[in-house]
């Protein structure tokens, strides 16, 4: 069984910040990419950033030298540190993870968290 856990979210006002982090347990054999989406209401859930296991990143345009992720491949966690955050970024946010378990090394499944709250507002 592999967990993804979230931690980080909450209140903030604009222009605030706030760091979002994604620890991973279970019976882990391989991290490939990981990845930060949201879903605010009434809206599809979309790509916040991702990153691969040798640390390439990519961004949404909408969050682009505001957002910064990070990950530790050695405690299987990824970070993401928000800045500047606006209103419209409010949602919750969820991890996702690429990973090979120890029984299936050769089979990679998408893993989600249970996703967390962050709302911008004054």
């Amino acid at each position: 069984q592999v967990q993804l856990v979230e931690s980080g979210g909450g209140l903030v006002q604009p222009g605030g910040s706030l760091r979002l982090s994604c620890s991973a347990s279970g019976s882990i054999f391989s991290i490939y990419e990981m990845g930060w989406y949201r879903q605010a209401p009434g809206k599809q859930r979309e790509l916040v950033a991702g990153i691969t296991s040798g640390g390439s990143t990519n961004y949404a345009d909408s969050v682009k030298g505001r957002f910064t992720i990070s990950r530790d491949n050695a405690k299987n966690t990824v970070s993401l540190q928000m800045n500047s955050l606006k209103p419209e970024d409010t949602a919750v946010y969820s991890c996702n993870a690429q990973i090979a378990t120890m029984v299936s090394r050769d089979y990679v499944m998408f893993y989600w968290g249970k996703g967390t709250l962050v709302t911008v507002s004054s």
